[in-house]
C-alpha cells in the first residue's frame, strides 16, 4: 500500500458519506457533548470518581433509577486515537442503558502526548479493577470501547489481573470499529502526536499476542463482539474481521457484526436511541445472562 493510501485508510472521518470530514467530527463531538450534559441533568450520578492518583485518572459512574448492589456494568473507553476525546463528551449510551436498569462508567485516560500507550492500557486496566473492588456484587461488567478505545478493550483480554488484587466478573466485549494491529499506524500522521515505534505498535497489538500465544479467556460464557459500520475502511473492516477470526481460533465466544447503512461515527452517535441496532445488541448481551 503507498504512503497515500495507507493514509486515507486510517483516517475514518475520509469515508463518511452523508458529511464532510470535518463536519463528521464536529457532529460526533456535539452529539456527545449533548447527550452527557443530558445524562448529569437527569441521571443519578458519582462524576469525577477517582481509580488512580493521575489528574486523568477518573470515571464518571450514571445508575439506573433502581440502584441494587447486583447491577451489570456497562463500562465505555472513548476514541480518538489515543490523542483525543474525553469522558466529558462520551456518555452517548447513558440515557438508553440506564432507562433498562444498566449502570454505565466513562473511562478517562491520559491522552497523548501527556499518556503514552503503555499507560493508558495500564489506566484502562485499573478502572476495570477500580469498578470490581467498589462493586464487588455486580452482574458482570461489560466492556465497550470504540475505534482506538476498541485496541484498549482487546489489550484487557491479555491483562495480568493478579497484580491489581482481583479478578473482574468481564462477561463481555462489544469493540466497535477498532484497530487491533497497530504496526500501520507507526506509517501515518496519526502518529505525530502518540509517537509510537514499531516495537510499542507490536506490544500493544491485541491481534499479535492473540496469534502468537492465545490466551485462554478466563470465563468461557465471556462474549466478545466485534463490531463494524458498513461505512468504515477497507482496513478497518479487515482489521476487524481478522480480530473476530483470532478471537474465534483461540476459543473465545465471538461474534461478528457488520452494521448496515452506518459510518465510523455513526455507529456510536446512534447509541443516544435506544431502538439502534447497536443498543439492541449490548441490551440483549446484557440480560440473556440473567
Amino acid at each position: 500500500m503507498s504512503a497515500q493510501e495507507l493514509e486515507n485508510q486510517y483516517a475514518p472521518s475520509k469515508w463518511v458519506v452523508r458529511l464532510g470530514a470535518e463536519e463528521a467530527l464536529k457532529t460526533y463531538s456535539q452529539i456527545g457533548n449533548e447527550a452527557t450534559k443530558r445524562a448529569r441533568a437527569t441521571r443519578k450520578t458519582l462524576l469525577q470518581v477517582p481509580y488512580g492518583d493521575g489528574d486523568g485518572e477518573k470515571v464518571d459512574i450514571y445508575f439506573p433509577d433502581k440502584v441494587s448492589e447486583a447491577l451489570p456494568f456497562l463500562m465505555f473507553v472513548h476514541g480518538g486515537y489515543w490523542q483525543s476525546g474525553s469522558k466529558d463528551s462520551s456518555a452517548f449510551m447513558v440515557n438508553p442503558l440506564t432507562a433498562q436498569g444498566v449502570a454505565v462508567v466513562i473511562v478517562a485516560y491520559d491522552i497523548a502526548p501527556k499518556g503514552t500507550l503503555d499507560q493508558m492500557v495500564n489506566q484502562v486496566t485499573r478502572s476495570i479493577a477500580f469498578v470490581q473492588k467498589q462493586y464487588p456484587c455486580n452482574a458482570g461488567i461489560y466492556l465497550c470501547g470504540h475505534s482506538a478505545g476498541a485496541q484498549l478493550a482487546a489489550m484487557m483480554l491479555l491483562a495480568d489481573w493478579t497484580k491489581h488484587g482481583v479478578t473482574p466478573n468481564l462477561k463481555g466485549f462489544f469493540l466497535v470499529s477498532g484497530v487491533y494491529d497497530l504496526e500501520p499506524i507507526v506509517y501515518t500522521s496519526q502518529n505525530a502526536l502518540v509517537h509510537l515505534t514499531l516495537e510499542d505498535a507490536q506490544r500493544n497489538s491485541p491481534q499479535r499476542h492473540l496469534q502468537v500465544a492465545p490466551t485462554q479467556p478466563v470465563d468461557p460464557a465471556c462474549h466478545m463482539l466485534v463490531i463494524v459500520g458498513q461505512h468504515d475502511s477497507p482496513e478497518f473492516h479487515r482489521q476487524s474481521r481478522e480480530f473476530y477470526q483470532t478471537l474465534c481460533q483461540a476459543g473465545w465466544k465471538a461474534s461478528f457484526e457488520e452494521l448496515p447503512d452506518v459510518d465510523h461515527f455513526e455507529i456510536i452517535e446512534n447509541l443516544t436511541r435506544e431502538d439502534d441496532t447497536l443498543t439492541q445488541i449490548i441490551l440483549k448481551t446484557i440480560f440473556q445472562e440473567f
